[in-house]
């Protein structure tokens, strides 16, 4: 066939992931895997990303429907929601680091205690077995409970159940036997991989192989493997130097990945625009994530949400609910909206659509005319 362009590969990156929406057991399904992160500005990322691939989808419908659904809570290239699936190839996750006995003895005692009371809030295991503090990876102090729970949860002893106003609450999981072939489970993450985030830059599919390392300690030492098992497997289009792929059977040139007249505001972890190197190869300019950058220094707001029009990301918005309502003020990468008739009415649409989601009604819209610097 015909190599595809950049602009080839543009289309098929935003089509092949902004599908027609669907339900949400259906869409998480699509997606394998869906990043989460605490951060409410407006939403948290997990709610925006769904957003735009499930209809009528209102923000916290994932945490409060989650014990219904068939989806786990677990680490993959990041922290967040994975099929059976796939956390079915995550373990049994052997954790970078090693536990004492008197550690295993603790853990022991807790999962019997949740084996013997269900679903716990870990309030409940701290009162039972007073395990003190300790000192968490922020440098500050959290109660040793809570940290214990969480290696638990990591090294696939327990599960999330549900949570508790943002609290995880626990329950225990059934260790599964190793894996017969290390070599086809990592293949099969790396099609995971590949499928949520294609297409990818060599560059970035290398990152998303290593990352594997969080996901799946064990299987570190096989990475590089898995990584030169991909390049040869995969097909792929060299375009100024640099080869890109995609999943085997598709075709980035097929008139099914067609874009539609629509203003999307991305979540900064949407799988759109997650890879911020291809990020620029595809868009020509540099968006980074600010919320944890000195205020002084952010160039376009503290959750600057790219913004999307058609196959181009031209710019960015910053979403907040006040006195009821919510506001947005947007910014330009040529510091000023498109001349199009039809761009006007479509951020509108886009703009109603997070009203609802976000349930405040739409209130002032300006315009961030000048970047900053």
């Amino acid at each position: 066939m015909p190599a595809p362009s950049l602009s080839d590969l543009r289309r098929y990156a935003v089509a092949r992931s902004l599908t027609e929406p669907t339900t949400l057991p259906r869409a998480l399904q699509r997606l394998v895997f869906v990043q989460a992160d605490p951060i409410r500005s407006p939403a948290r990322a997990q709610d925006l990303t769904l957003r735009h691939r499930v209809k009528d989808y209102r923000a916290g419908d994932l945490e409060s429907l989650y014990p219904e659904l068939d989806i786990e809570e677990d680490f993959f290239v990041n922290y967040g929601f994975v099929t059976p699936a796939l956390q079915a190839l995550l373990h049994p996750r052997t954790s970078r680091h090693q536990w004492s006995q008197e550690r295993w003895q603790q853990a022991g005692e807790v999962w019997h205690f949740l084996q013997q009371n269900g679903a716990v809030h870990p309030k409940a295991v701290d009162a039972h077995f007073a395990h003190g503090h300790t000192t968490n990876g922020f440098g500050g102090r959290s109660k040793a409970s809570t940290h214990l729970l969480d290696d638990m949860h990591y090294r696939g002893l327990l599960r999330v159940a549900s949570r508790n106003n943002g609290t995880r609450l626990y329950a225990i999981r059934h260790p599964e036997p190793p894996h017969a072939n290390p070599q086809t489970t990592l293949d099969a993450m790396v099609e995971v991989l590949v499928a949520l985030y294609a297409p990818l830059p060599t560059p970035g599919l290398r990152q998303l192989v290593g990352f594997l390392k969080h996901a799946a300690p064990q299987f570190q030492p096989q990475l590089r493997a898995a990584f030169q098992r991909a390049r040869t497997r995969l097909p792929q289009v060299a375009i100024d130097g640099v080869a890109w792929h995609w999943p085997q059977g598709e075709n980035p040139l097929s008139s099914r990945w067609q874009t539609t007249d629509q203003v999307r505001l991305l979540a900064p972890f949407d799988p759109v625009v997650w890879d911020r190197d291809r990020f620029e190869r595809l868009w020509g300019w540099a968006y980074r994530f600010e919320a944890y950058t000195p205020a002084a220094k952010r160039v376009r707001g503290y959750y600057a949400m790219p913004l999307l029009w058609r196959d181009q990301v031209i710019g960015w918005g910053n979403v907040s609910v006040a006195n009821g309502q919510m506001n947005a003020e947007l910014g330009y990468v040529n510091d000023q909206a498109p001349d199009d008739g039809g761009f006007s009415k479509a951020l509108y649409c886009e703009l109603e659509a997070m009203a609802r989601f976000l349930g405040a009604p739409l209130g002032e819209v300006s315009e961030q005319r000048t970047q900053r610097r």
